[in-house]
């Protein structure tokens, strides 16, 4: 149970409902994250259509580097409701979901390319604290993808870290999203976690 309660339904605004009503006909349930956001209804608004016009924007890189980049923030920053939402999200744009159990080991492993490699490398170096990210590493990555790319690539992984971030501090856990398709967080200690691990 998140350390913020989620805002029930019947305790919404009719805007929240409406809200609700969106999230659940294209997921399938209403995020908590979202749900938790709902006590600020000014945010959860900012939070809905920044959302929204994200995903709508993010076209230059591939997807599927994108995800990768996205899900490996996540799993190192240790929200485990962003690593099972976003393995829903691999699994339904049709990526390699399998991937995803070799991401600990993504140096060494068969089930990565050097590009998805020079992309992670590049997640974590955003994601440490301070940053790590050197000149030659996007001079690197500007040369494949252009400066658009890396832009919309910093720009996705900076996002993470917010959820993230966010999600983990409010004590979001893991809502079964991705149906146990996914590898846990190293530190995920979550009674949700221990009980479906």
């Amino acid at each position: 149970m998140s350390r913020i309660p989620a805002v029930a339904p019947e305790d919404a605004s009719p805007l929240v409902r409406l809200v609700y009503r969106f999230a659940r006909r294209r997921l399938g349930e209403v995020p908590e994250p979202l749900a938790v956001t709902a006590h600020q209804r000014k945010m959860l608004m900012a939070y809905a259509v920044h959302e929204v016009a994200v995903e709508r924007a993010a076209h230059v890189m591939p997807k599927a580097l994108l995800q990768l980049a996205v899900y490996r923030t996540a799993w190192t920053i240790g929200c485990s409701w962003c690593v099972d939402f976003g393995t829903m999200l691999m699994r339904l744009d049709g990526l390699d979901v399998d991937q995803l159990k070799h991401i600990a080991d993504f140096e060494t492993s068969d089930a990565f390319t050097d590009e998805e490699r020079d992309v992670i490398r590049y997640a974590d170096a955003v994601a440490e604290t301070p940053m790590t990210v050197s000149d030659e590493q996007v001079a690197a990555l500007v040369e494949r993808y252009g400066h658009d790319g890396v832009v919309e690539l910093s720009y996705l992984i900076a996002l993470e870290n917010h959820r993230a971030r966010f999600n983990h501090a409010l004590g979001i856990t893991d809502q079964g999203f991705s149906s146990g398709d996914a590898c846990r967080v190293p530190w995920d200690i979550s009674e949700t976690a221990t009980a479906r691990a």
